[in-house]
């Protein structure tokens, strides 16, 4: 039974780990992708989840791999969730980013016509639309390919700037699929089906990866802030931004339709599409050094293309700040 007097040893024991937190400094800005993670980040703003530890916390979309890129390497950008293996490529070449989490185990899927294509195989001969050569979708499409014993020269690669780029190819033929992430994936299908096409994720690329690789997730993106925010909060505030983030996580998947809403106008798309993506965008908040092996596996894999991906090597232990 709670008595008064362990209420309040509580009250204060808690207040004295908060105190102890160490806030970050001036604006803190939280960067996403133009994807379902940036759902996330969007509640957790929202819903005044980082209060301990970032009270300003403000939260932005990167539009494009290059700009996040040059954030992270300026410093103009110091909490950014970006492709895993950009995080390591970038600790590897000493430019000061650190992994605190991983926000997806996966979130591809290649949309075509219902029932035109069931498997990686079957993309022999076909045209497909993947945005954003020499990064993720395109390098887990190679490995994809490779175990399916395709080449690239066996179907026809269309590359996009961006997403919704290579969803308009599919939606004026000029292409038979494309590999697209959430939410993109559900906005297509819902466009076409306003346009009276019937379209569908024909394979989910988790599922192929896992037949493929022999590895059940894909953990493609994560929240990477600098080593001087990570200093500046200390371990103990990484630990309230994560658990800030953990809490807007459960936030969103118990009630999809507010994080939607919440969501929608940074991510240009409407609720509703927003709301169903989250059903497919396989949503997480597991802290790195808590998802360290199916890192170490998955870099390992995009380091037997190339290691330059990864920058040369597996990233040690102090790249996982969590």
């Amino acid at each position: 039974m709670l008595n008064r007097r362990t209420f309040i040893a509580s009250a204060c024991a808690a207040a004295c780990a908060a105190s102890r937190i160490a806030r970050a400094s001036g604006p803190f800005v939280l960067w996403g992708p133009p994807a379902a993670p940036s759902i996330v980040l969007s509640q957790a703003v929202a819903g005044g989840f980082l209060k301990s530890v970032a009270p300003d916390a403000a939260f932005k979309v990167w539009k494009s791999p290059d700009e996040m890129r040059a954030g992270l390497s300026s410093g103009t950008m110091t909490a950014v969730i970006v492709p895993t293996y950009v995080a390591a490529n970038l600790y590897n070449r000493g430019l000061g980013v650190r992994l605190v989490n991983v926000m997806t185990d996966g979130l591809l899927y290649i949309v075509a016509a219902a029932g035109s294509v069931a498997s990686i195989a079957e993309l022999k001969g076909k045209r497909l639309a993947v945005p954003f050569r020499n990064d993720m979708p395109d390098f887990i499409l190679r490995r994809l390919l490779t175990a399916a014993r395709l080449k690239t020269g066996d179907l026809t690669i269309d590359y996009s700037g961006t997403p919704p780029e290579a969803a308009q190819m599919l939606l004026a033929g000029r292409v038979d699929a494309a590999l697209l992430s959430e939410p993109s994936s559900t906005a297509l299908i819902a466009r076409a089906a306003a346009a009276g096409k019937t379209l569908d994720r024909v394979i989910d690329c988790q599922k192929a990866w896992a037949l493929a690789e022999g590895h059940a997730t894909i953990p493609q993106a994560g929240l990477a802030v600098s080593t001087k925010v990570a200093e500046q909060i200390g371990r103990d505030g990484v630990a309230a931004l994560q658990q800030g983030l953990e809490n807007a996580m459960r936030a969103v998947l118990a009630n999809p339709a507010q994080a939607a809403v919440a969501s929608a106008s940074a991510l240009e798309l409407p609720a509703p599409v927003v709301e169903r993506s989250i059903a497919f965008s396989h949503l997480v908040a597991r802290p790195a050094s808590a998802a360290r092996a199916d890192l170490t596996a998955f870099f390992d894999v995009l380091a037997t293309e190339d290691a330059r991906i990864i920058g040369g090597k597996q990233p040690d232990e102090r790249f996982y700040a969590l």
